[in-house]
């Protein structure tokens, strides 16, 4: 069942993302347990279901379930805003175990 966000709440991610992204430095590593592991995930273009996809493939992100995005979260797909405000969501979140490398579409 598909629904759409308000804009308000859509608005309040992205000004929260704004103020975590300022608080924090542009470079980090991440650290990943020696018995742990991180999903590291590709170029995902706006393909909201594909993001979808990869999350029931692998679970949502926590703190035992730690996600990399390689970039490239936006363009092609039509889906661009909703891929980035969740993914946004999901920083917002957790954000020491929701890591999103800015590619050359952001």
């Amino acid at each position: 069942e598909e629904k759409t966000i308000a804009k308000k709440y859509a608005y309040a991610i992205v000004m929260d993302m704004i103020d975590l992204l300022k608080s924090r430095c542009t470079m980090v590593e991440i650290d990943v347990p020696q018995d742990g592991e991180i999903t590291v995930c590709g170029d995902v273009h706006g393909q909201y279901y594909d993001l979808l996809n990869i999350w029931e493939m692998n679970g949502v992100p926590s703190q035992t379930n730690p996600y990399l995005f390689n970039g490239d979260f936006v363009d092609r797909g039509s889906f661009s805003v909703e891929v980035i405000l969740i993914l946004f969501a999901w920083k917002l979140v957790y954000p020491n175990h929701m890591h999103l490398a800015r590619g050359n579409h952001e």
